[in-house]
Order: C-alpha cells, then structure tokens, then sequence
C-alpha cells in the first residue's frame, strides 16, 4: 500500500501554516514551579529553561510588529520581587511592538493597579483579575486599541489544579498580523 505522506513541519510546531503578512507563535506557560514557559516565534525560541531566560513570576518577550525581530525579553519576580521594574518596562515599550507575556509559579503577588492598567492597555482581558499562582498567557500590542484574541487564562484552583498548588499548563498557538504602517 502507498506510503502516507508525512504532513510538514510548520513554524514553532504549529497545527497549520500562517497566512503570508503574519508571524507564527506558540507559547505554554510555565509548570507549577518546576518547569519554564516557552515563547517561540516565526520558528525561534525566545525563551525558554533550555536558553535559561525565564524566571519566576511574568516573563515578557517584545518583538517589533513589522519585522518579527526579537527586541529584548525579560522576566520579573512576582512573588518575592519588586513591581517597579516591570512598570518601567512596560512604560518604555513602543508603539508597533507586540508584546508576549507567559507566567511562572506566580504571577500576581506584587502586581499593583498602575501594572495591571499598563498590561490591560495592551489588550488583555484577565489581568485585572489575574490572581495568586493562576498560570496565563497573552499576545498583545503597545496601541492595539482593542482586545487581543490571544489570551487564555487558568485560575489556581484546588478542585481543578493538575499538580498540587498548581493549575495545568496553558498552551497557544495562532498567527500574529504583522503591522503594515
């Protein structure tokens, strides 16, 4: 019988390929505090334990939205760390970047409400309520003007958590619209 042909390879390992004038990413969040979170876009990885680039708490990748560069990541410590680096940051990102977000353990702690109306104005729905060791991820843009549609969101919950402590593991995937302008 005929050899099945084995369906292609597509960027980060996604399900299907990106329309052209996009960019392919997948992300997971961490797991539980044993394990980082992974950010792959356009078929590299920006963070990950592997490249030893993530950290307890929310751990941030900012890409320029015209070309898909990798302009810097980083990660801040929530739960024993301090805010105000992550608020100044946050202030600093540039119109046109896309922004993506993915946490470790816990990302809520030490978040305050100027961190939360930063992270909301680039789109995101749960950070508001967004709390203790909840896992989450987000794909948003500094000017996006609305809701991003990558968001997922899992609350710490003992009646629902997969490891003790902890929630499952979020994974996505999609294709971020580069911009044109």
């Amino acid at each position: 019988h005929k050899q099945a042909t084995r369906p292609g390879r597509y960027k980060c390992g996604l399900s299907k390929p990106c329309p052209p004038g996009h960019f392919a990413f997948k992300m997971t969040s961490g797991a539980a505090s044993v394990v980082g979170p992974r950010i792959c876009l356009e078929d590299k990885s920006l963070m990950s334990g592997v490249k030893n680039n993530v950290g307890r708490g929310i751990n941030i990748a900012l890409v320029n939205g015209r070309t898909g560069e990798l302009i810097k990541t980083d990660h801040f410590d929530m739960w024993a760390g301090d805010v105000a680096p992550l608020i100044k940051l946050l202030k600093e990102i540039e119109e046109g970047t896309v922004v993506m977000i993915a946490s470790f353990d816990d990302p809520s702690t030490k978040l305050n409400d100027e961190a939360r109306k930063l992270i909301a104005d680039l789109g995101s729905s749960v950070i508001t309520n967004l709390g203790f060791r909840d896992n989450w991820i987000f794909v948003g843009g500094k000017g996006i003007k609305t809701k991003s549609p990558f968001e997922q969101h899992i609350k710490n919950s003992a009646d629902t958590n997969k490891f003790e402590g902890w929630p499952e593991v979020l994974e996505m995937e999609g294709c971020i619209p580069q911009r044109q302008e």
